[in-house]
């Protein structure tokens, strides 16, 4: 690439991507718009996703032109299937619920797409996620920080990211709230100013995720019994790739427990089983972490007091969390929490600071 660029923006022609380069070229910056085509599952006659469909590509292209830039699209379909996708099934196949942001973030967002865009010389990438970055002056290392607008804060989503990733990236939109970014959106005449926010999984379409792990697992189609806390037969449940924890419909006629609410506590794939039980035994105050990411240590103590989030949707939680030998996390809340959901992250923070997180395992038995 002949021209030299300050930094190049991710773009899926949405606003707050859009709004990213729009700020950076306002600051002067040399900057190119760069969007990633990504696999899709064509089910039905939908064969774009609206991350990267036909239409979002020209947004993020008119976007580009209105802002005097340059854009190009660079291909990742089969990164994103062997790693995304794949962890993604494979995940729900073991019985687990997984985030597949928080995989493409780390892997493809941040990773293949900067291992690319290195190559050409290009050394920054700004995207338009709802976050902050700083320096920490006692141990040199770069921190991800809640954003201005808490509503939209995305770091749940980025703590997986690894020290050179956060070092070559940049956040423009840190700073400002929604309704901030959708005015610049229309200070500058970005056509994306009101378009609603996708908050489906990216790579089938609305809704239909679970049609589409039955096509590529048939098996967790397959019926099987809901068994209660005491072992007993109590019903009998739709698939596996139905099911999550904390889940309460469609259990169906649940034995000995009719107009009793009663939810999902346990998926046990060995025995195509589903456990149920009352809304109490949905609670706990303990669960054990793996996978761990940490972004402000390079080795953690071995006990941390912090807030943590078990998904994306709640609020921190105050915790005590135990650094274990094989170098896991013991996590005790101060209270009881809903629904801990193993497959989905955990990640811990401190105020406005990003410690790091990881995966939340099975509980046994």
């Amino acid at each position: 690439m002949e021209r030299q660029f300050d930094a190049a923006v991710a773009m899926s022609g949405g606003v707050d991507s859009s709004v990213a380069a729009a700020l950076l070229v306002e600051h002067g910056l040399k900057v190119i718009g760069v969007t990633l085509k990504l696999w899709y599952a064509q089910m039905d006659g939908c064969d774009d996703n609206l991350c990267c469909s036909v239409e979002a590509v020209e947004s993020a292209r008119r976007a580009c032109r209105l802002l005097g830039i340059d854009h190009i699209v660079l291909n990742a379909e089969r990164e994103f299937r062997e790693t995304v996708v794949d962890n993604f099934i494979e995940a729900y196949s073991s019985g687990l619920t997984p985030n597949p942001c928080v995989v493409c973030n780390s892997i493809i967002k941040f990773g293949e797409l900067h291992r690319r865009l290195a190559a050409l010389g290009i050394k920054k990438v700004a995207t338009g996620h709802y976050a902050r970055l700083a320096g920490d002056p006692l141990t040199g290392r770069t921190l991800l920080l809640r954003p201005a607008d808490r509503i939209k804060d995305q770091t749940y989503m980025l703590y997986r990211l690894t020290q050179r990733q956060l070092e070559s990236s940049i956040f423009p939109l840190g700073d400002w709230t929604k309704p901030q970014v959708r005015a610049i959106a229309r200070r500058f005449g970005l056509d994306s100013a009101d378009r609603p926010d996708s908050q489906e999984v990216c790579f089938t379409p609305p809704g239909r995720y679970r049609e589409f792990l039955l096509s590529e697992r048939p098996w967790l189609g397959k019926k099987g019994p809901i068994v209660d806390l005491h072992g007993r037969t109590v019903g009998e449940h739709q698939g596996l790739a139905m099911y999550t924890i904390g889940q309460r419909h469609s259990l169906g006629r649940l034995l000995g427990y009719e107009g009793q609410a009663m939810y999902v506590v346990a998926i046990r794939p060995a025995t195509n089983t589903i456990v149920v039980g009352p809304r109490e035994a949905v609670y706990s105050k303990e669960m054990v972490v793996a996978d761990l990411n940490w972004i402000c240590y390079s080795e953690p103590p071995a006990i941390i007091r912090a807030d943590v989030k078990v998904r994306y949707t709640t609020d921190p939680a105050p915790a005590t969390l135990t650094v274990q030998d094989d170098g896991t996390v013991r996590v005790v809340f101060d209270q009881d929490q809903l629904a801990i959901t193993p497959g989905q992250s955990a990640v811990f923070y401190q105020g406005d600071i990003v410690l790091g997180g990881g995966i939340i395992q099975p509980t046994q038995g």
